[in-house]
Parts: structure tokens; sequence; C-alpha cells
């Protein structure tokens, strides 16, 4: 009974650390949020409203992949927990990656431009 109960520890630790990492990333979105309603300074665009409606609806995204990492946690599924609780903060990492990727290219060009 010890052996089952040890065996879920990892994954118990990783649904807390990671959702406490989503969580962490909430208080960013909530700077994001506040100043998104800039991108209407130019006008009511459609640009501008898909913009800000992505960046309004993102807590969606890591509530709804907790509570369902939690469902999978409490039926036993603990890989797929451990799945679902990683996606809580995906679009983080791919929006770092992203922000990587951009200067490592801008300043690849101006490194061949001969400005840099």
């Amino acid at each position: 009974m010890d052996t089952k109960l040890a065996s879920r520890r990892p994954i118990l630790i990783w649904l807390i650390a990671s959702q406490l990492l989503a969580l962490m990333s909430l208080l960013f979105w909530l700077f994001a949020a506040g100043i998104s309603v800039m991108a209407f300074d130019s006008g009511a665009t459609q640009q501008a409203w898909t913009f800000v409606v992505i960046v309004w609806s993102y807590p969606i995204w890591p509530i709804v992949f907790t509570i369902t990492a939690w469902i999978a946690y409490a039926r036993k599924r603990d890989r797929l927990a451990g799945v679902l609780t990683t996606f809580t903060f995906l679009p983080v990492l791919v929006l770092i990656l992203i922000i990587i990727l951009a200067n490592f290219f801008y300043w690849f060009r101006l490194s061949n431009t001969g400005l840099f």
C-alpha cells in the first residue's frame, strides 16, 4: 500500500509545481491584459479586436487544463494528469520561444547587412 502512494508522489509534486508556474503566468497576464487595450489607439480594427480577445481569453487555457489534470489524477490516470498539467503553461513557453527566435533572426539579419 505504501509503494502505491510513494509512486504517485512525483506526479502530485509536478501537478502542484506546474500549476504554481501557471499561476505566476497569470500575474504577467494581468499586465498584458491591461495594456492590450492600447491596440485600439489607432482605431477599432479587426486586428485590434482579435489581439485583445486572444489576450483576454488566456486565463481560460490554464483553468481548463488545471481542472482536467486534477480530475485525471483523482481517477488515477497519472500520466494523463502529468501531460494535462504541462499544458497549463505551454502558451507561455511558446511565447518565450517565439521571442527568442525573433531576436535571433533579427540579430542574424543585422549581422548580414553589416549594420552590426
